[in-house]
């Protein structure tokens, strides 16, 4: 009696079993449960724009910016942790540098989750048609951006339009640069078709005009200037943007987030929900004591810190701005640091009032409208096709600064490229400028030499140098992450 009493309550558990793995869980979200609804989409395409804020919060700024010869790393000899920034600035990274690869990995993030979205949306009834485009040129705009990052930075990668759903499907080919750039301007192209413009979205996702920027800045890359200039006077004449007046600094302060010009900014929200942006505490001088990050952040519950500083401006920049230009207090600040005795530079564009150590509400600026006239005025330079300086002067005097008016286009080349390096300073365009400009190997040779000559100069203690064979080849391309050449059989 007790074995049939066993094997009944035996099979019974298997048919409970086996009935309950059929029934999809009310917690556990599943490609059965979600992308059902509107709704489901709305929060699908919020997920796509999530990782870039890690992005642009830890990996971007170290290969847009540190790259160049815009900023510097604070060698801190105590505390060797902090070599693969390092590496990336000096031009010794190797494929298992952790910034690289977390350049890849969120880039592609962004790229699956936009994959999924636009697999599958157009199964679903939207009762509002325009909430569907809408939703559809946000994704594109996304994958289209990721990918204009990862081609800039790489180089041929591989090309996912459609979600992965087998292990073989993740090991994809490297498609050219040719391939990527074609898919690029395709996504953004119908991006901005189905994307409304600023006034009629909600503030902080993309827009029409955020698409034609991307497409713009495509363009330049391309050296397909009369497109360029085409698609950008068109963000002009949309008459959606405009330069801040009051003030450079104003452009920056959170507390005047996606303002007028403003073309696409990353979002970041100070507080507990894991929102928040950092920036000003990896760029400030370190080490340093919680006395001087109270005096630079004015939080009351200030800690020390004592790793390594990343992105201070160098000696170069500070002596590029010109005479009376009002960026320069904008941007870069100093103190006084007791670790070194000395009066250090430090980026003041990310400093802003916050209540928490390590916490604050910065954005961060992806592509401003200044950005738009700097190009127009570039593209209209080099096409040949109409009066570079009229944006370029906009631009020019908001920072109290004269007119330009040389019709040289040479010296206009040289003029626009600098005032580019100024006006979008730490903002991660100064490497990609040099190397679309083809300016990469000499500038940052000579920078390298100079860093060798006066290491002091730098932010390097006395009797410490850069390794020496820093600065020796000016790869422009990053390598690809080992761990994807692993794992990857096509590579």
């Amino acid at each position: 009696m007790k074995t049939k009493i066993l094997y009944i309550v035996l099979a019974f558990s298997m048919v409970a079993c086996s009935d309950f793995l059929e029934i999809d869980s009310e917690t556990d979200l599943s490609n059965s449960t979600f992308f059902q609804t509107p709704e489901d989409y709305v929060k699908a395409v919020n997920g796509v724009y999530a990782p870039l804020r890690e992005s642009y919060n830890k990996s971007a700024y170290v290969m847009g910016e540190l790259r160049s010869d815009n900023s510097y790393y604070d060698y801190n000899s105590e505390n060797r942790g902090q070599n693969p920034p390092e590496f990336i600035a000096d031009f010794l990274e190797t494929s298992t540098n952790v910034n690289i690869q977390a350049k890849w990995d969120n880039d592609f993030y962004v790229i699956s989750r936009a994959n999924k979205v636009l697999a599958s949306i157009d199964d679903v009834e939207f009762d509002d048609s325009s909430l569907k485009d809408n939703l559809k040129g946000q994704a594109l705009f996304l994958r289209a951006l990721s990918y204009f990052d990862l081609v800039q930075y790489f180089g041929d990668v591989p090309l996912h339009l459609d979600p992965v759903t087998t292990l073989e499907g993740t090991a994809l080919p490297l498609s050219t640069t040719e391939v990527i750039y074609k898919q690029i301007m395709d996504d953004v192209k119908l991006a901005e078709t189905l994307l409304p413009n600023k006034t009629n979205q909600e503030p902080g996702r993309a827009t029409s005009g955020s698409a034609k920027t991307l497409l713009g800045n495509v363009y330049m890359v391309l050296k397909m200037y009369s497109q360029a200039a085409t698609v950008l006077q068109e963000v002009v004449d949309s008459k959606q943007y405009s330069l801040i007046l009051t003030s450079y600094a104003d452009v920056f302060d959170p507390s005047n987030k996606n303002n007028s010009e403003s073309i696409f900014e990353v979002q970041y929200l100070e507080g507990s929900a894991g929102y928040n942006s950092n920036f000003i505490y990896q760029f400030m001088p370190q080490p340093i004591t919680a006395e001087e990050v109270a005096q630079i952040t004015g939080v009351s519950n200030a800690q020390s810190i004592g790793v390594e500083g990343f992105n201070l401006p160098t000696p170069d920049l500070i002596a590029s701005y010109e005479a009376g230009d009002l960026r320069k207090d904008a941007t870069i600040n100093y103190i006084n640091i007791s670790a070194t005795g000395m009066l250090t530079p430090y980026v003041a564009k990310y400093n802003h009032a916050h209540s928490q150590f390590n916490n604050t509400n910065d954005n961060w600026p992806v592509y401003r409208y200044s950005e738009v006239l700097l190009s127009l005025a570039e593209a209209l330079n080099e096409s040949d096709s109409g009066d570079p300086l009229t944006p370029l002067n906009k631009v020019r005097n908001r920072a109290g600064l004269g007119n330009v008016v040389t019709t040289d286009k040479a010296q206009l080349r040289d003029i626009i490229l600098h005032e580019r390096r100024v006006e979008l300073a730490f903002e991660n365009k100064r490497w990609l400028d040099l190397v679309r400009t083809g300016n990469a190997d000499a500038v940052m040779k000579a920078f390298g030499d100079k860093v060798k000559a006066n290491p002091q100069d730098y932010y390097f203690p006395v009797g410490t140098n850069p390794i020496s064979s820093s600065y020796t080849t000016i790869n422009t391309l990053f390598p690809l992450p080992s761990r994807e050449v692993i794992l990857n059989p096509n590579y």
